[in-house]
């Protein structure tokens, strides 16, 4: 038989090397978790293309109800805002040749160009309205420089940031400025 072999005090046993192994994996995790938490800085842009009337639809579906509408239900909403925008299009034929057509009947998203009644029937009721030209600064945020040359007199504030900007009743800018959590 051989010499019994003697441990090394110095070297760790397995058990130890288990627990700094598990410890230093926490804190490396908890690391990363807390440096994406700071590097996701607010969304902010200028854009435009806004919201689809579907994303705005889904949205107070699931905060009215806390689900998903059916499909009965969207296809009953899609079925009635056709209906609005055909009736809207056959009041207003000069607006058959706007070069936004094709996105405010089929896309059923808000784009720069439309009119605001346009917009309106596609997204609602704004949650405010701004006239003041101070507070269209405030709210235009990074982008007045750019937007006031646009002759812009109101803004309409929506759900999700959304900010559109009209000049008369023309919608010429959009902005999205989204705190993130």
């Amino acid at each position: 038989m051989g010499a019994p072999q003697l441990e090394d005090p110095h070297t760790p046993s397995p058990a130890k090397l288990a627990r700094v192994k598990s410890i230093s994996a926490l804190a490396v995790v908890a690391i990363l978790l807390a440096g994406c938490a700071t590097l996701r800085p607010p969304l902010e842009q200028r854009t435009t293309h806004g919201p689809t009337a579907r994303q705005f639809w889904m949205l107070q579906m699931v905060t009215a109800n806390s689900r998903e509408p059916s499909l009965d239900e969207r296809r009953h909403w899609e079925d009635q805002l056709d209906y609005r925008i055909q009736q809207y299009l056959m009041k207003n034929p000069e607006q058959a040749n706007a070069l936004h057509l094709s996105t405010f009947r089929f896309d059923k998203q808000v784009v720069t160009g439309m009119e605001k009644e346009q917009v309106t029937m596609l997204l609602g009721a704004p949650l405010s309205t701004a006239t003041d030209p101070a507070e269209i600064e405030k709210l235009s945020r990074k982008y007045w420089r750019q937007i006031q040359g646009s002759n812009v007199s109101e803004v309409l504030v929506y759900e999700l940031g959304w900010r559109l900007y009209f000049a008369g009743t023309r919608l010429v800018d959009i902005t999205q400025y989204l705190e993130r959590d």
